[in-house]
């Protein structure tokens, strides 16, 4: 069985922080967070070798809007760009996490 959530953290234009109930701490900064969107649009983007995040004439400025759980497996993001389409699962951020965050974030990570 995966590692519960049992505390999330958003300092809006700086991280986000999960805490799982083992103990484990993921800290993510709103840039890295942004840049690696895990919605269809973006993993788009990113297999065709461009970046997701800040696209051409978007400022490279980010900050969390909004942020709510997605039922019991993950959160979802409001931008101050206007995106919210992604979610951020919890055991994806967890293993993306753990390796050392070298791939794209996806559900597979």
């Amino acid at each position: 069985m995966e590692p519960a959530v049992i505390d999330v953290t958003i300092e809006r234009t700086e991280y986000a922080a999960i805490t799982f109930d083992d103990g484990l701490v993921c800290t993510f900064g709103v840039s890295e967070l942004r840049a690696a969107c895990p919605c269809a649009t973006c993993r788009g983007w990113r297999e065709r070798g461009e970046i997701a995040w800040p696209r051409a004439g978007q400022s490279d400025v980010i900050s969390i809007r909004d942020a709510e759980f997605a039922g019991a497996w993950g959160m979802s993001i409001s931008w101050s760009d206007g995106h919210d389409t992604g979610i951020y699962a919890w055991a994806a951020l967890r293993r993306w996490w753990q390796a050392g965050r070298n791939e794209p974030l996806t559900e597979e990570a």
